[in-house]
């Protein structure tokens, strides 16, 4: 990969281009940027200008009214692979991130190819196929996050990507009715047919039944059983970075506890987590481990990893990597409690200014977009 080349004088400067990147994410991913706050600067400007790019790939595609929304994300990408990115501050961000990190790019390549299964329409008949599919759209994220903390091995790698899918997962299950809406079913198709539900036929007429609240539960059981498996590799991340992932991941846990208290409905309701309960989930950040349980998480720590997650964790281990990469080091952050009180408050912000920021889209945003 070519050194990143800085833009002539006059251009706008790497503080600029984050600044940037921060306001894209304020508004429009709101559980990373109350997570990012757990998260010491060092690591929270570059997974910002990360999550920025990603975010753009998102919308690019998402809301692509050209048709060639791929073909430019592809582009922009081999630019920034090749040292030359676009004229856009998310670009040279993320161009910086790449070359510090030795992000492979295989990673964002397959958030792209995720993308591009939306494009198509494509279904899923079972849950390793749907496993595939969040492994690209969010397993992706996952990983490049753990470089971007400058952990890069393959026990720690499979568990965050785990912890992607279960992301990915719980957004499926919260938007089972909008994306039917939307002409798009994410839901396996065979669980579909063993309640008795006909995708065909739902396409048609989005409505709830207790069959279909069965496979909403099955599919927010088999994200509960991954966040599982990814909090466990939450203890292989330096240790100031560990609270600003865990706080990512009671988020997105705490939307499937929602879509379960509204009966497993996400049909005619859209599971939406009040600012209170945030701040109570947010709070199990604090306890710590017993060792009987740190012994159980050093077991799962040790696992495979997910079937459909194992050529990015391949990819990562194929890597050469230079050594001026950076690699974990001890990162001072404020008190937690402190951070807890300030997040209260800019929740309660955020949902007194838009009512809660029900997203549009046609498909289920990946967790850049959540």
């Amino acid at each position: 990969m070519n050194r990143f080349k800085a833009p002539p004088a006059g251009r706008p400067t790497r503080a600029a281009d984050l600044a940037a990147c921060r306001e894209l994410l304020c508004d429009g991913s709101r559980s990373f940027y109350a997570a990012s706050f757990f998260l010491p600067r060092q690591i929270r400007e570059p997974a910002t200008a990360m999550y920025a790019f990603c975010r753009l790939a998102d919308d690019a595609i998402d809301l692509d009214e050209r048709g060639d929304g791929l073909e430019r994300m592809q582009d922009r990408l081999d630019r920034i692979y090749a040292g030359e990115p676009r004229d856009y501050p998310a670009d040279r961000a993320f161009a910086r991130v790449v070359e510090r990190f030795a992000i492979p790019k295989a990673l964002p390549q397959a958030l792209l190819e995720g993308f591009e299964w939306d494009t198509g329409g494509r279904t899923y008949p079972d849950l390793a196929a749907l496993e595939a599919y969040g492994a690209r759209v969010a397993g992706t994220v996952g990983a490049m996050m753990t470089l971007v903390m400058g952990v890069r091995s393959p026990d720690a790698l499979a568990r965050a990507c785990d912890m992607g899918v279960a992301m990915q997962l719980t957004n499926i299950a919260r938007d089972v009715g909008e994306d039917a809406r939307n002409g798009r079913i994410y839901l396996p198709l065979e669980w579909m047919h063993e309640e008795g539900v006909d995708p065909e036929a739902f396409l048609a007429e989005p409505r709830f039944t207790p069959g279909l609240g069965r496979v909403v539960k099955r599919l927010l059981e088999a994200a509960d059983g991954l966040y599982e498996r990814g909090a466990v590799g939450i203890q292989t991340l330096p240790p100031s970075c560990r609270p600003g992932i865990q706080a990512a991941m009671v988020l997105y846990a705490e939307i499937g506890r929602e879509v379960e208290r509204n009966g497993l409905d996400s049909v005619t309701r859209r599971a939406v987590v009040p600012p209170g309960r945030k701040i109570r989930a947010l709070s199990r950040i604090l306890q710590r481990c017993s060792g009987e349980e740190l012994q159980a998480m050093n077991r799962i720590l040790a696992e495979e990893p997910l079937e459909a997650n194992r050529f990015l964790v391949d990819a990562v281990r194929q890597q050469p990597v230079e050594a001026g990469v950076v690699r974990p080091t001890a990162l001072a952050m404020g008190r937690l409690e402190h951070r807890l009180m300030w997040l209260h408050n800019l929740f309660l912000r955020l949902e007194q200014r838009d009512g809660g920021g029900v997203q549009r889209g046609t498909r289920p945003r990946s967790p850049v977009a959540g």
